[in-house]
């Protein structure tokens, strides 16, 4: 049986107007009715771009000039409108918020119709139909900002679905959820490809989209189509390592055990994977006693808004110079601990303790001097208009001379490798550099504990590591405690020692983060994805926390 194309390209090259080279070279991919085809690429290889094209944004909204063709069900998409390919193609976008258009999920998914005039009782029937379909007709009477990450993916999707389109596209489903979430999201996109919809993700967190098949992988680079093809082949080529991609975690563990693996067998999923039996050295686990200067201490702390409880009775402290991941799915309290810590909000009962004094008589200021909160995102602490500006205006507010100003100016911004940029205008930066220079103002005050939200959520491998590496070498020189608050079960395993796990509010788990992302019950209590590493100590007899501290220990002997 002959498959019709849905989305064609043919020999197509797009340069923005504002730029001079262009964005996309010489396409070439054809994308079938009912496939299911997944988009990789680094930060800026063109997967936005090319999503723009398929959705009309390109060339209705982005002007730019076009050579060959883009066709979408047998047309050229300029010969459509917006709305024409949005009734055969419905977008995702990663920022949810950015698609909300009304106060309650209701009359949000309800806007569609609305401007095609359907009467009141068919929008009341359609809005319960396609709300219901994504698991959300409780939440009719919620604002949609006020929803999770994973709940706000769903009235978006929601709100696409009233015109039965043929297909749906997806730009980073996953960024801002945690690993429970997500793969809620996968199951779903599952579900609608199964109903005979076509699927295209853009996303970077490969393995996490390989919970369920996919019919073909796109991988771009600087701009051209450079492989197209089954997963299994892509993981036989070892491309993703040539472009910056995250291979799945089995994969890296049993490249660093050196275990040979067969090119001619499946190399995925996981149990299809034919290895040979490997042995692991005998090891201990001395767990090593901090004896640094406590600078951080929770003490039975609870706090709720209004009469919901969000942490209840929480004590742990935190020591000069660890690494802590902070985990838990999406509303556990992890958030709400780094603002009690900060002193942005103060608890209901118990208390807290800066270098043993209580926070109750301390001024934020005065707590900002020894506990530093970066936000997920930067743009959102940044007030100054260039880097230097930026890291004085911290130190101004609290100094008062000027040669220590400086003084400390140019050591953040050579610990922080932004001294060639200390003139830069903000908007001239990258994202992992605006996240560097929210690090710089806080570390210009020095502070005992820096706590980072989500450092690198949205980030492909290539930023991933940059940002990690950075961080890493300032834990190194600073003897900083450093606070992780992450979803990204790779960066706790590879980068901290010590995992504090929430769920609802109770702090569950507090100890080595290598035998909490082994221990599959307190994963799931706190519903946290178990990683490939727990399927693959499974599957080759080995004890899940053994392989996972020898996987620690490698990947640490590698830094």
């Amino acid at each position: 049986m002959t498959k019709r194309s849905f989305i064609q390209f043919n020999n197509f090259t797009f340069r923005y107007d504002s730029q001079r080279e262009p964005t996309l070279y010489d396409i070439n991919l054809t994308i079938y009715e009912g496939e299911k085809v997944l988009i990789l690429g680094q930060s800026g290889s063109g997967k936005s771009t090319l999503m723009h094209c398929m959705n009309g944004l390109i060339p209705f909204s982005y002007k730019g000039e076009i050579q060959g063709e883009c066709i979408i069900m047998d047309k050229p998409s300029t010969s459509l409108s917006l709305f024409k390919i949005g009734q055969q193609l419905g977008s995702i976008l990663q920022d949810s918020d950015a698609q909300f258009v009304a106060l309650s999920v209701a009359e949000d998914v309800a806007f569609v119709l609305e401007n095609q005039n359907f009467t009141k009782p068919v929008m009341v029937e359609k809005v319960k139909e396609a709300t219901s379909k994504v698991g959300m007709h409780d939440f009719l009477a919620q604002v949609p900002f006020q929803l999770s990450g994973g709940q706000k993916q769903k009235v978006a999707l929601a709100g696409v679905l009233h015109d039965d389109v043929k297909g749906l596209l997806f730009d980073e489903p996953l960024a801002s959820l945690d690993p429970q979430s997500a793969k809620a999201a996968i199951e779903l996109i599952d579900e609608l490809h199964e109903s005979g919809k076509t699927m295209i993700i853009i996303e970077h967190r490969f393995e996490d989209v390989l919970i369920k098949p996919v019919d073909r992988v796109v991988v771009m680079h600087e701009g051209r189509i450079v492989f197209d093809g089954d997963v299994d082949t892509l993981l036989k080529t070892r491309l993703c390592l040539r472009y910056g991609l995250r291979e799945p975690l089995y994969l890296q563990a049993l490249s660093t055990f050196k275990v040979k693996l067969d090119t001619q067998k499946i190399w995925h999923p996981l149990h299809s994977l034919r290895f040979p039996s490997f042995t692991l050295p005998a090891i201990t686990y001395e767990e090593v006693v901090n004896h640094e200067e406590e600078v951080l201490r929770l003490n039975h702390v609870s706090f709720q808004y209004d009469e919901r409880p969000l942490i209840k009775d929480v004590s742990f402290s935190i020591r000069r110079g660890e690494r802590i991941a902070l985990m838990g799915e999406n509303g556990a309290g992890k958030s709400t601990i780094a603002k009690l810590a900060s002193g942005i909000l103060r608890p209901l009962s118990g208390n807290i303790h800066v270098k043993d004094q209580d926070i109750n008589g301390m001024s934020i200021a005065q707590i900002g001097l020894h506990i530093g909160y970066v936000m997920q995102n930067p743009n959102q602490m940044i007030v100054k208009q260039s880097v230097e500006e930026e890291i004085l205006f911290a130190l101004r507010l609290r100094h008062t001379d000027e040669a220590f100003i400086q003084e400390r100016l140019l050591e953040v911004l050579i610990m922080t490798d932004l001294k060639s940029m200390r003139r830069w205008p903000v908007n001239a930066l990258s994202y992992g550099q605006k996240k560097r220079l929210t690090v710089a103002s806080i570390l210009a005050l020095s502070p005992d504990v820096l706590i980072l939200d989500e450092p690198t959520a949205g980030q492909d491998y290539a930023h991933y590591t940059e940002i990690m590496s950075f961080l890493q070498s300032l834990h190194e020189s600073t003897n900083l405690a450093f606070v992780f608050i992450t979803h990204d079960m790779h960066l706790a395993m590879e980068y901290t020692d010590r995992a504090l796990v929430f769920s609802k509010g109770s702090l569950i788990y507090d100890g080595p983060t290598y035998k909490a992302l082994s221990n599959d019950a307190l994963l799931n209590q706190a519903s946290l994805r178990p990683t490939s590493l727990l399927e693959l100590a499974t599957l080759s007899g080995h004890d899940p926390a053994t392989l996972a501290l020898h996987f620690i220990k490698e990947f640490n002997h590698g830094q």
